[in-house]
């Protein structure tokens, strides 16, 4: 992709919870924020892909946006819409028949955990009816062969969650913004061993908003544009263990994770060591540790020296999850791919404020992992 298609304009509202406000309406305060960001009116949008989980069709806004007769074009691929849109998106401007467009995600979930249907996902009511859709279960299974095979401590996944907590409170749009020591992290309330209730995410709200635009166009609107230079997204392939699996593989292969971070580095001529702020999915502790190596971001082991050494902080050699992440942000499943990719773009911009990563920052990846076994990669430059 390299510099085809830059990032001109980006808009968010605050996440977690909002009483009294609809996830319409937070989506069009984000699409709203992100044109004025890019010095441009909804009208101007020569397309716009959205999606969202549980707000009903995101095209149907354009009766509150405007009836401007403009192409908008409903996604939905689970965790992965935010990427799905984005690279549709991407390549609406790469094709060079659009210049300018929209990029929109938006959820407001009730509180508890998903109540995904096994059926959705080609699954019997059996998987439902013997509790695995219960993610929980899978998410500590996978975290507890892992940290068993490469030997690292369970206290690593305390200190995941300590830096999430610590960044989002340095985020004026995070939902969790106080700080929470790891003793107490570790000591919270069980709930599949070795993951605690606090090193897990919640289904939250939230709206993102990205304003894309040709190269051509973005220099006529600003003279500092963050460049989309990759953005793949790769389903499981057989023998990788991922949500949702009824049975495990006695083939192992590469997670979905590694193929779709592989190709994103690939095709944007980055290495992964190149990489100055990221941004990983973090549903649970465990995942940012694992992702970590499997973005090839680390080596696999590494994770809890860098953790100790403070190599993933906002100061660090790594910085990682530096708003928080989803464990301080939640997971509006629409929205939650396109923040990544926001609080990317603001440091690069050097606008992220007291998280700020320093060193002026020049190459940003983000990864976003979700059901039943897709992972989105982007690489930004500037």
């Amino acid at each position: 992709m390299g510099n085809d298609v830059a990032i001109v304009g980006i808009g968010m509202t605050r996440f977690g919870r909002q009483p009294g406000v609809t996830g319409r309406q937070m989506a069009v305060a984000a699409v709203r924020e992100a044109c004025a960001d890019a010095g441009v009116s909804w009208s101007d949008m020569q397309f716009a892909f959205g999606g969202t989980y549980s707000c009903g069709d995101a095209d149907t806004l354009i009766s509150l946006l405007g009836l401007t007769g403009a192409p908008f074009i409903n996604v939905y691929n689970g965790c992965g819409t935010g990427g799905s849109s984005l690279i549709s998106a991407a390549n609406a401007i790469k094709s060079g028949e659009r210049e300018l467009g929209l990029v929109l995600g938006f959820d407001k979930h009730p509180p508890g955990a998903f109540n995904e249907s096994p059926e959705n996902v080609g699954l019997g009511a059996w998987y439902g009816e013997t509790g695995f859709m219960v993610t929980t279960q899978f998410f500590a299974t996978k975290i507890q062969r892992y940290l068993h095979e490469w030997g690292i401590a369970p206290s690593a996944l305390s200190l995941v969650a300590e830096k999430a907590y610590r960044n989002g409170a340095l985020s004026e749009k995070a939902w969790r913004q106080q700080p929470v020591p790891a003793e107490v992290i570790g000591e919270s309330t069980m709930v599949n061993d070795p993951l605690t209730k606090l090193m897990f995410c919640s289904p939250g709200e939230g709206a993102v908003a990205l304003v894309v635009a040709s190269p051509e166009k973005a220099r006529s609107l600003t003279s500092s544009p963050v460049y989309l230079s990759s953005a793949e997204l790769r389903s499981r392939r057989f023998g990788s263990f991922e949500v949702y699996s009824p049975w495990l593989s006695p083939t192992r292969v590469d997670s979905v994770t590694t193929d779709a971070s592989r190709a994103a580095f690939e095709a944007a001529g980055v290495a992964p060591a190149d990489v100055r702020v990221a941004q990983i999915q973090d549903t649970e502790s465990g995942a940012e540790i694992m992702h970590m190596a499997e973005t090839g971001l680390c080596e696999h082991g590494e994770q809890e020296k860098l953790l100790v050494d403070g190599e993933t902080e906002i100061g660090g050699r790594i910085p990682v999850n530096t708003d928080g992440g989803v464990l301080a942000n939640g997971e509006p499943i629409g929205a939650s791919g396109l923040r990544q990719v926001h609080e990317i773009v603001l440091q690069l911009r050097g606008q992220a404020g007291a998280r700020q990563v320093p060193g002026d920052p020049s190459v940003g990846f983000t990864q976003v992992y979700g059901a039943p076994g897709i992972s989105a990669c982007t690489v930004l430059t500037r």
